[in-house]
């Protein structure tokens, strides 16, 4: 099978956007979008003012005497102050973000590699092993709503690397291998469907989507962070809706999975996407 018909094959083409729109869900949970701040700070040696550029305005000089010629003067000065760090902070911080992004994709997507394996090799229980896990599925689901006692308790490692540029990959690493809850129902879901993948290669790509979903926010709002504070805000205040939609996701998900209706609906995106062409 060709790449191209492995990415356009219908499980993946109804798996991977899941798998995306659970990585977002993940990112906006409320144990991972507050700390945002303070990852981006710890991955980029950035302090808080200097990612919100306040550095830059108390370093620009005002005009002493209000003239226009002054205001010019000032100007000119601004603009030559603050364009090379405002470069150098936005390299730093589009640097670091990849590097912390690079450590937990490198986590989930063997992860994800190791689930298509086992599926590979136990694809003679596969259904029965599929419905199993659809239950796990429903169960973490409500965990994410919290409806499930005992399972909103947060397991994750305290101990963090070495502030800058050199410690984001460690910290990356161990933000996949210790975050838990809050991306555990999340993530289990999408290794459930990298299970039903029955592939390590498939595996990997569909947690590949995921960790697209989980760390190009991470990026964006590193490189926008000061634009993008509103937002961020809004997300946290209405934080229990995100973790509502996301445990309604994971249960839906699971219902298909024990209903076997996920089968159905891969195969049919599957005889849609062999009939599908690009015109010439």
């Amino acid at each position: 099978m060709s790449a191209v018909d492995t990415i356009t094959s219908g499980s993946l083409l109804l798996a991977a956007p899941i798998a995306f729109a659970a990585g977002v869900v993940s990112f906006l949970s409320p144990c991972v979008l507050p700390l945002v701040p303070g990852y981006l700070s710890f991955v980029t040696g950035l302090s808080g003012a200097e990612l919100l550029g306040e550095e830059e305005r108390a370093a620009a000089p005002s005009p002493s005497d209000g003239s226009a010629a002054g205001t010019a003067a000032g100007a000119g000065s601004v603009a030559t102050v603050t364009a090379p760090t405002v470069a150098r902070r936005k390299g730093r911080v589009l640097l670091g973000s990849l590097l912390f992004v690079l450590g937990f994709t490198i986590v989930f997507v063997s992860y994800g590699a190791l689930f298509g394996a086992l599926g590979s090799a136990l694809l003679e229980y596969q259904a029965t092993i599929t419905r199993v896990l659809g239950v796990l599925v429903i169960v973490l689901g409500l965990a994410f709503l919290g409806l499930v006692p005992g399972m909103q308790r947060e397991f994750r490692v305290h101990r963090m690397p070495t502030i800058g540029l050199w410690g984001a990959p460690m910290l990356g690493i161990l933000f996949g291998l210790g975050w838990t809850p809050c991306i555990g129902p999340t993530l289990g879901a999408v290794q459930t469907l990298a299970f039903t993948e029955a592939s390590a290669a498939r595996g990997a790509l569909l947690s590949f989507f995921y960790c697209l979903g989980l760390g190009l926010p991470f990026i964006v709002v590193g490189l926008l962070y000061r634009r993008l504070l509103g937002t961020v805000g809004w997300v946290r205040r209405h934080s229990q809706l995100v973790m509502r939609i996301g445990g309604a996701l994971l249960v839906a998900i699971g219902v298909l999975l024990v209903t076997g209706l996920w089968d159905d609906l891969t195969t049919g995106l599957r005889s849609w996407a062999s009939g599908w062409g690009v015109p010439l």
